[in-house]
């Protein structure tokens, strides 16, 4: 790949990060600053800045580390930059970009009891849940950013695409920007669903 196309990839990635923060934004899955989202590019992480608006991300919300966190480019990135390093090293190549948000229904979700749920902890009633995420874990609620946290988060993770942080949101990822899109998606519909469903007792789980 030239230097020329090399740019021109990174631009493209670039500018997908910022459609999928507008239209997560317009659609009222995220608010304020509190969402972030990176992805993997030649061996550096690409990351919201700490406080950034998913509404309105330019090319230059981003701050560049290693795979270790250094950051590369002088921006700061989001405090939550140990939750995406985390998936990226256990995922082992499969997870090429993290979206992280406090959107409705997993928040709700994951404000409820889910006492031996906790290695699959949104009932899949759709095919799609299975077919795109699998199972989702739930993480433990420890103080957002906090060293706690990214420990607690770390030991839960594995090779899964998706996991549900308590009294918190989703953390979702994928093999490209628009993967890890549409894994949060569903992620977030699957939690929307079985939050209509609590206590139908005539539901039909699907066994993932």
């Amino acid at each position: 790949m030239t230097k020329a196309q090399e740019t021109g990839e990174l631009k493209r990635r670039l500018s997908d990060a910022c459609w999928i923060g507008r239209s997560l934004f317009e659609r009222n899955k995220t608010s304020g600053s509190s969402a972030n989202m990176s992805f993997l590019y030649k061996d550096r992480v690409y990351i919201t800045v700490g406080g950034s608006c998913f509404g309105c991300l330019t090319e230059d919300s981003f701050a560049v580390t290693d795979r270790n966190g250094n950051v590369l480019n002088g921006k700061k990135p989001s405090k939550e930059l140990p939750l995406h390093l985390a998936m990226y090293q256990k995922a082992e190549g499969k997870v090429q970009a993290v979206i992280h948000v406090h959107s409705f229904y997993s928040v709700l979700w994951s404000c409820l009891p889910h006492k031996g749920e906790e290695d699959d902890v949104i009932p899949a009633y759709t095919p799609y849940l299975g077919m795109k995420l699998g199972k989702v874990r739930l993480v433990s609620y420890e103080k957002p950013g906090s060293e706690e946290l990214f420990s607690e988060f770390s030991r839960r993770t594995g090779k899964e695409n998706g996991y549900l942080l308590a009294h918190h949101g989703p953390v979702a990822g994928g093999d490209s920007l628009m993967d890890a899109f549409f894994n949060l998606e569903e992620l977030e519909e699957s939690a929307r669903i079985a939050w209509e469903l609590r206590g139908a007792g005539a539901a039909n789980r699907i066994n993932n």
